[in-house]
């Protein structure tokens, strides 16, 4: 049997051609409506799966297209992340058969697929056995800075949660290394091309360099309705690091960051010594910002993508210290007030620190000298 599917939103859609065609359909794939209602005619689907939110022809206009123009009856199954009342319902009163929201697991639309079409395509105690991987809402770009990481990187975590949480991207951005970590990379990536990527930087550039190619890489593909970055050691779980997008995902916020500062219930580890000169350094940083954020430093964000262009266009003048920098750049382009109320710091659950730290007690005292700069290059201008 023969499925179309239409989305706008590649990681989506390819995740959905890889399973369908894995369960013997037929599968055809296009990623406006435009290109959706021409494959449909020449295709001839026996079910249609679209989105609602996409640019120019909404997934209400196939359906219109579908029903209307064409007075078909073809099956047509909505998957999207629209949880509006009145589209749904105006959905159903257009003549579709389901409409599944996002985020929705790639068995329950197999089950949704077999209950339209009258069919089975894999025996019930066969598709519980299987990976339960997810559709996303909403399309994630992450960008992993590496330098020397050969040792340090987990990858089966990483192509784990690649291949369970379809909507996530991740970008590894080579930084230069002189080890093996470009090869551990291309390797990692392997079976893994849709999801994961790597960008080399041939000359090291620092962590704060790294970050920004790899942002604004990503942020060439509009598909990515957020872009972040995660520390290679993943010293920030990536349980948590969904929460912070789930937290973007439910409010009005334009940056979501994490705080390793300690809570009841939180597993946060760090070095005695690092812990004192951490809350020293937060102090300090606390006071250029002018803002009351407790751990500006924390290598886990995730922001808006409309937040590439204020904050990461121009280069950050210092090589680590760029978090701080971000806080600027939107105290500068939004005011104080209005920057503390688009910027959320949540608390992480988990946090341990990774041994084999490239900022070493020694860099401490850099920093201290790198914030002077910082302050008096964000106040000047």
């Amino acid at each position: 049997m023969k499925i179309l599917a239409i989305d706008d939103q590649q990681l989506i859609l390819l995740s959905v051609e890889k399973k369908l065609a894995e369960l013997g359909f037929e599968v055809r794939i296009a990623d406006t409506g435009e290109k959706g209602i021409a494959l449909y005619d020449e295709f001839n689907p026996d079910l249609v799966i679209v989105d609602i939110n996409m640019p120019g022809m909404s997934g209400l206009d196939v359906v219109k297209y579908i029903r209307i123009s064409k007075s078909d009856d073809t099956p047509v199954l909505v998957l999207s992340g629209n949880t509006d009342e009145k589209i749904i319902v105006d959905g159903f009163d257009l003549g579709i058969n389901d409409y599944m929201k996002k985020p929705v697991s790639l068995n329950e639309m197999a089950a949704r697929i077999d209950r339209i079409l009258g069919m089975c395509t894999l025996p019930a105690g066969e598709r519980s056995a299987q990976n339960n991987q997810v559709l996303q809402k909403y399309c994630v770009g992450i960008v992993i800075p590496c330098y020397n990481e050969e040792e340090r990187l987990s990858s089966a975590v990483f192509q784990k949660f690649a291949t369970e949480n379809l909507g996530y991207h991740l970008c590894f951005v080579n930084d230069g290394s002189t080890d093996n970590t470009l090869e551990v990379l291309n390797e990692l990536r392997k079976g893994n091309e849709d999801t994961i990527s790597v960008y080399n930087c041939e000359k090291n550039g620092g962590k704060a360099e790294a970050v920004r190619q790899g942002i604004l890489h990503l942020s060439k593909d509009p598909q990515y309705d957020y872009l972040g970055y995660l520390d290679a050691d993943l010293s920030t779980d990536f349980r948590d690091f969904d929460e912070l997008v789930k937290t973007l995902e439910n409010s009005e916020f334009k940056i979501v960051s994490g705080s390793r500062i300690s809570r009841m219930g939180a597993d946060i580890t760090k070095e005695s010594a690092r812990k004192i000169i951490s809350k020293t350094i937060n102090m300090i940083i606390q006071t250029i910002l002018g803002m009351p954020f407790k751990d500006t430093q924390c290598g886990a964000k995730i922001m808006k993508s409309d937040m590439v262009a204020p904050i990461f266009e121009k280069k950050f003048i210092t090589r680590w210290l760029f978090d701080v920098e971000i806080f600027m750049r939107m105290k500068k382009f939004y005011g104080k007030d209005q920057a503390r109320k688009l910027i959320c710091e949540q608390p992480l659950k988990r946090w341990i620190h990774a041994d084999g730290s490239k900022l070493s007690m020694k860099d401490s005292v850099k920093i201290i000298g790198q914030l002077g700069q910082i302050a008096f290059h964000y106040n000047r201008a």
